[in-house]
């Protein structure tokens, strides 16, 4: 039985990039991201649930939701800004940032939910105004490359805030287990073994294990087999690689391997996965 929750899958994006303004009610029906999204909420009440989590919405905040990652959300009151962006959108952005983007993303349960005190929010607020603005505008010649580096911009930005935040309150552990998830979201697709994180980070496997439990209630191998899980649905979903060319990209031994890796994380073969989706539309 496959376990994949009912949601419909995201309508196409132009250009695979849009921003709305928000400022009022809002209505969000229970679909799977084709893109990633960021949503600012200036002010805001109700709650937005991913991945069947609920976030209540009462102060200024962002929501970041990775493309995979299922949304909801009913009876919002949202003043803020909706910015969603595929990765061939990402790739118009410089690759000083990409590290950005994978630490938020490839690992978003991580990072889904960053409060915003006063001087973060007036920081970031005039940057999703301006490329809002420029999103507006008529089109002309290297208008998608200026938008792509105001998202550069945002980007880098709210990684900051989101260290500066974990590293204002964290303890030695909680640090080396944000470094921890920065590691694997750099190397995971070629290296899957806890033991070379914890060399990478100067303690022992137990230690890492430890640390990573007590900070978000997985174990080290845990976080690395998700991060490859994510991938690996999201490459199914949404290129036309075969099953094979999927596992020796993501460094499994064999096709069979990753297969027999997929169907005890998921609850279905890659391909049945894959199926589920191309019959959505249907």
């Amino acid at each position: 039985m496959i376990s994949i929750p009912n949601a419909s899958l995201e309508s196409e994006i132009k250009d695979s990039f849009s921003i709305n303004m928000l400022n009022g009610q809002m209505h969000i029906e229970k679909c799977r991201l084709a893109y990633h999204r960021i949503i600012m909420v200036q002010s805001g009440s109700g709650s937005i649930s991913v991945d069947e989590q609920a976030y209540e919405l009462n102060s200024p905040q962002l929501l970041l939701v990775a493309k995979g990652q299922i949304l909801t959300g009913a009876d919002l009151r949202i003043t803020g800004y909706e910015l969603s962006f595929g990765d061939c959108f990402w790739e118009r952005a410089p690759q000083s940032a990409n590290n950005c983007k994978a630490v938020l993303f490839n690992n978003a349960s991580a990072n889904q939910f960053i409060l915003l005190n006063e001087m973060t929010s007036a920081e970031l607020s005039p940057l999703f105004e301006a490329i809002y603005q420029e999103h507006r505008r008529v089109d002309y010649i290297n208008k998608l490359d200026a938008m792509a580096a105001y998202l550069k911009i945002i980007m880098i930005k709210i990684a900051n805030i989101n260290a500066a935040l974990l590293h204002g309150y964290d303890d030695y552990d909680k640090q080396l287990y944000r470094r921890f998830v920065e590691q694997v979201s750099q190397h995971y697709q070629g290296l899957h073994d806890v033991n070379y994180y914890a060399a990478l980070l100067n303690v022992t496997p137990r230690r890492l294990s430890d640390v990573c439990k007590s900070s978000c209630g997985k174990g080290a191998k845990q976080i690395i087999n998700g991060q490859l899980v994510a991938e690996a649905k999201r490459r199914l979903q949404f290129s036309t690689l075969p099953v094979k060319e999927i596992a020796y990209q993501l460094s499994f031994s064999t096709p069979e391997q990753f297969s027999s890796f997929f169907k005890k994380n998921v609850s279905a073969s890659p391909t049945d996965y894959r199926a589920y989706f191309v019959n959505i539309g249907r």
